[in-house]
């Protein structure tokens, strides 16, 4: 059914995926603002009605900023409106239907074979550091270079310098999903006022240059600057660092689960990632707001409750691994879900074929948890017998 998150208190995240709703990892001031919707039928029904639970909230912080941090966004003129996954109706139909061109089927599956020659290249890189007995850092040699590259080929779009790629994202996350001090809000808002001030330029250009990219068709299909520069924001961390985090989930679980060799076959592969999507997907919640007082399925919702719906996790992996919320449900369903499982399964499923016997280097990966996001920080590895340093 649902449930409050309880607890008023702020603790240390934990060192695990949230399987289970853990109400004392998050602060009160999250505690007190969300109402937690474990069970997944309900989940299903009002992911299925967003005129009654709008997703206006989406893209909200999961927090209240201080005055200094929104004064640097304000400086910026930093404006991000309503479209696509915090937008409703004829407006988010429209734009989804001109980016679902550039995540068709047949678009996703010509980029197997390029992750897969990738992939095998920085693996066979790598081999020379596991001899001389370093340990390797999967997340930041695999993960991390992966998906950006498969975005900017997809949508037409180049993505920033990797290193500030990687920072703009992962503070983005944190800002808009966190619950950071005041002082930690001026360095995040800073940080997104930056991504916001290079998307305002790369978005300039890529209209300008009207070459068939992903913002030149937005464009060219009504859609403002505002909204196009809203849409690049997220989609430039939802459509690279998500799939990240779920490359680098599904490759501590291979590793820390004794499963690495056996995912040199595709289908054990295949199987670990549907695992990894049920039990702790990068994205294992995401939020609703309710329009009007409304019953449904015997729960009582009261307008305006800020809803916080489970997508991985809980209930779903009691009776089996059921991963079919892992992506969203309904009309806002996310455009890259067969994207982002493809490439974990290629990249997964490549790195065991070319560098196996591969061991867990240290203990259980560092996680990372916010409201809607959580991933292991890192996944170091080492081949057995290569004198690995501590």
């Amino acid at each position: 059914m649902s449930c409050p998150f309880a607890g008023s208190t702020a603790v240390a995240p934990t060192s695990a995926p949230l399987a289970t709703a853990l109400p004392g990892t998050y602060p009160a001031a999250v505690n007190n603002r969300y109402r937690s919707i474990e069970d997944p039928a309900l989940v299903r029904r009002i992911l299925q009605r967003p005129e009654d639970f709008t997703p206006a909230n989406a893209l909200d912080t999961a927090i209240d900023l201080e005055p200094a941090a929104l004064r640097i966004l304000a400086a910026e003129r930093f404006f991000l409106p309503p479209v696509l996954a915090s937008a409703g109706g004829a407006a988010h139909l429209a734009v989804r239907r001109i980016v679902a061109r550039f995540f068709s089927p047949a678009r996703v599956a010509a980029q197997a074979e390029p992750i897969r020659a990738r992939v095998a290249g920085i693996c066979a890189a790598l081999a020379a550091d596991y001899r001389n007995g370093a340990r390797v850092d999967l997340a930041a040699h695999l993960a991390a270079v992966i998906p950006p590259e498969v975005m900017a080929r997809l949508t037409g779009i180049p993505v920033p310098p990797a290193a500030d790629l990687k920072a703009w994202s992962l503070d983005s996350l944190e800002l808009f999903w966190g619950w950071p001090d005041a002082a930690r809000q001026r360095e995040l808002a800073a940080s997104a006022a930056g991504f916001h001030a290079w998307l305002r330029t790369s978005v300039a250009q890529a209209v300008a240059r009207d070459d068939g990219n992903l913002y030149a068709a937005l464009h060219q299909g009504g859609v403002d600057l505002d909204r196009i520069r809203s849409l690049g924001y997220f989609l430039t961390i939802a459509g690279q660092e998500t799939t990240a985090m779920l490359i680098s989930t599904t490759l501590a679980a291979a590793l820390h689960g004794g499963r690495w060799d056996s995912c040199a076959q595709e289908s054990a592969a295949a199987q670990l990632v549907a695992r990894s999507l049920a039990r702790a997907s990068s994205v294992p919640t995401w939020r609703r707001v309710v329009r009007a007082d409304i019953e449904l399925d015997g729960v009582r919702f009261a307008a305006g409750e800020q809803l916080v719906l489970r997508l991985s996790g809980g209930a779903l992996m009691e009776d089996g691994d059921d991963d079919s919320l892992a992506f969203g449900f309904g009309i806002h369903r996310c455009l890259g879900a067969g994207l982002a499982r493809m490439e974990t399964e290629v990249v997964l499923h490549t790195a065991a074929r070319a560098l196996p016997g591969l061991n867990p280097a240290g203990g259980e990966p560092d996680w990372m948890h916010l409201l809607s996001f959580q991933w292991p920080r890192t996944v170091f590895s080492s081949w057995p017998g290569a004198g690995v340093a501590a």
